[in-house]
């Protein structure tokens, strides 16, 4: 929502000025410039981008539309699928997490927002498996850094391929704006009305290029970048719950270990916690 405010604003501020600054819109509108712009920079885009770098890129930007899932509730439903998971390995053993692995919907250990997010669930499932054969903690813990490393390196690849869009978009303007000056010199011979038409179509070409370039394209890029790093705030908070899971830490304690990982700005309250903790024993 933020970002689409964010485009009307940067639409109303730069058409508004440039209309009150005695300027005619309907002069931007120019869709040869739009055509040349718009179409080398997506040819750009898929040239030099694989198959799957395209879904996740596209996926990533028009996720940008929606609020970010990983807020308060989403964390403390993430504890709390931690207490119950913990509580179930210390009262009937490590072994009745199977149950659990195989159905992750089993018993509704795991909140509805965490169930929904298949790749953390799978993560999950993936490291008790792990816990479940008696891997060594030290060993656990250095496999979960490393495929976090290889998460984290992924999803910077869909950030690079929007930001690189971004950062060619000014060029592409200026391709636009040369090729309309091309047709200008080829027309010096019409009125100076009509040159001056072709002039101010060319010049469109570049304002069109750093508008979507810095307007568009790279704060897309740039809300990307922090959902990546709200997404991997959940994956090492999830971590610090499988580790004292798998060290036979009690549930509380694996609880608050995992709370002070959270970011403060979305992070349960200690009294919070507390009462959503007694109203599940209870």
């Amino acid at each position: 929502m933020l970002v689409i405010f964010g485009y009307v604003v940067i639409l109303g501020c730069v058409l508004g000025g440039f209309a009150l600054g005695g300027g005619h819109v309907g002069v931007l509108f120019q869709p040869v410039e739009f055509l040349i712009l718009l179409g080398a920079g997506s040819g750009a885009f898929l040239a030099s981008n694989s198959l799957s770098t395209i879904k996740a890129s596209l996926a990533g930007g028009f996720g940008t539309l929606k609020p970010s899932p990983y807020n308060k509730d989403y964390y403390l439903q993430l504890l709390m699928s931690f207490n119950a998971l913990c509580q179930k390995a210390r009262k009937e053993g490590f072994l009745s997490l199977e149950k659990v692995v195989d159905d992750p919907d089993y018993n509704g250990i795991f909140g509805e927002n965490v169930a929904a997010d298949h790749h953390l669930m799978e993560f999950i499932c993936d490291k008790l498996r792990l816990i479940l054969t008696g891997v060594d903690y030290n060993q656990l813990e250095d496999i979960i850094d490393a495929e976090l490393d290889v998460h984290l390196e992924e999803g910077h690849v869909p950030v690079r391929a929007v930001q690189r869009v971004g950062d060619g978009m000014p060029a592409f303007g200026i391709v636009a704006a040369v090729m309309g000056v091309v047709h200008t010199m080829e027309s010096v011979g019409i009125p100076p009305t009509e040159l001056g038409k072709l002039i101010a179509a060319a010049l469109v070409g570049t304002f069109l290029g750093i508008l979507v370039a810095y307007g568009f394209v790279n704060p897309v890029a740039a809300v990307m970048e922090n959902r990546l790093e709200d997404q991997l705030n959940a994956y090492k908070c999830t971590q610090a719950g499988l580790l004292n899971c798998a060290k036979g830490t009690s549930p509380t304690m694996t609880v608050e270990f995992m709370r002070t990982i959270i970011p403060h700005h979305v992070r349960p309250d200690f009294l919070e916690l507390e009462e959503q903790l007694k109203a599940g024993k209870g």
